[in-house]
């Protein structure tokens, strides 16, 4: 895919961080977008951004937890559009609390209907106009998708279910032109920092890490377009990342201390 031009694209969680900032880039390159989030006001903002650039920009408010509003997103888009040539499926949530204390058990649950279930939902009403495109599947997943990291239980566990689900839909896809493309970032610097949810399930409302050991947004979403415009099976952020899954391999236990090392401050 040499460009973007006309190419309709949904992105979830488009109100703010990863989501927002793939939207403008997008935007800039000719797509025509439609994006979704449950943060109305928000998503309308980004909406004007990216109508400086893009000729149409659909906005249509969605809970990635509800299939019903996963399938109405499909639904408004293609009645827009009358076709999807890519799905980011970006929309998530995170925590920052050790299991053991944990008080509202309803947060893994509440995590695992928006980071897994949500892009489940919204690629199973995708997937017949996807397939009629040839078009692309991306899943926004973390580093924390491919090794545990402590306080991110349920985080991790949303993670890896996708990385499962969306390698095995991509062996199921091979002979039908759909690709999928997944996406492992490290710690990237957004406005999810101090929302993360606590022991209570609520927000924290502090950001309990370091700035030194987050990505530049802007520098992430630069490297999601390029494997999308690619359609790269898979791109594993930073040094520390691709260096880590290796050493695991060899040295799970070295890997552990890292992953703890790397939540303290």
């Amino acid at each position: 895919m040499k460009d973007f031009t006309d190419k309709v694209i949904i992105i979830t969680g488009a109100s703010s961080g990863i989501g927002k900032e793939l939207a403008i880039k997008l935007s800039e390159k000719g797509a025509l977008l439609s994006l979704a989030a449950r943060n109305e006001i928000k998503l309308k903002e980004v909406a004007e951004k990216c109508k400086l650039k893009s000729k149409t920009v659909l906005t249509v408010t969605t809970d990635v937890s509800k299939k019903e509003q996963c399938k109405n997103l499909i639904e408004e888009t293609i009645n827009k559009f009358g076709k999807i040539d890519i799905l980011i499926n970006n929309a998530g949530i995170t925590m920052w609390t050790m299991f053991e204390d944990i008080t509202d058990i309803d947060l893994v649950e509440k995590i695992m209907k928006v980071n897994y279930l949500g892009s489940v939902y919204c690629t199973h009403f995708a997937l017949p106009y996807l397939k009629k495109t040839k078009g692309l599947i991306v899943g926004i997943s973390s580093l924390t998708g491919r090794t545990g990291v402590p306080t991110r239980t349920a985080y991790a566990a949303s993670k890896f279910a996708m990385t499962g689900f969306f390698d095995s839909l991509r062996i199921e896809l091979k002979k039908t032109g759909v690709a999928v493309t997944m996406i492992y970032p490290g710690f990237v610097d957004t406005e999810i920092r101090g929302k993360e949810l606590g022991a209570d399930g609520n927000q924290i409302g502090i950001n309990k890490l370091s700035n030194s050991k987050t990505m530049d947004v802007k520098t992430c979403a630069d490297i999601i377009v390029k494997a999308i415009s690619k359609r790269k099976r898979e791109v594993v952020m930073t040094f520390r990342g691709k260096h880590g899954l290796k050493l695991k391999l060899i040295a799970p236990s070295l890997v552990d201390k890292i992953a703890e090392k790397a939540i303290n401050n």
